[in-house]
């Protein structure tokens, strides 16, 4: 297959997946808040708030052109709901110091 047409497909792939997320962004009811209580370990709240910022990153590849779809107001909401999970967890100054090895 033509590079140029599986640039072209990606990208009419790319055009319905985000009509359908902005859909259901849009849907009734997602804006409303919900209570949510885990139990979850440690390390799975550092690897989920690692892969939250991944993802909100300028490098963050597929997931970017994603979250251009998303208000940012909405991509903070995500961000906070990440630090808060890290605080509540007790690791807030690990995921810091892993930061820091990341930009090294």
């Amino acid at each position: 297959m033509h590079p140029l047409l599986i640039i072209k497909e990606e990208c009419m792939a790319m055009n319905v997946l985000g009509k359908v997320y902005e859909t259901l962004l849009c849907s009734p009811g997602m804006n409303e808040a919900v209570k949510i209580d885990i139990k979850v370990s440690r390390k799975a709240v550092l690897l989920l708030s690692s892969v939250i910022e991944s993802g909100l990153s300028k490098e963050g590849g597929q997931a970017q052109e994603l979250l251009a779809l998303v208000p940012p107001d909405h991509l903070g909401e995500l961000k906070t709901f990440a630090d808060d999970c890290l605080k509540k967890a007790g690791l807030t100054e690990l995921s810091e110091k892993m930061k820091g090895l990341q930009s090294k």
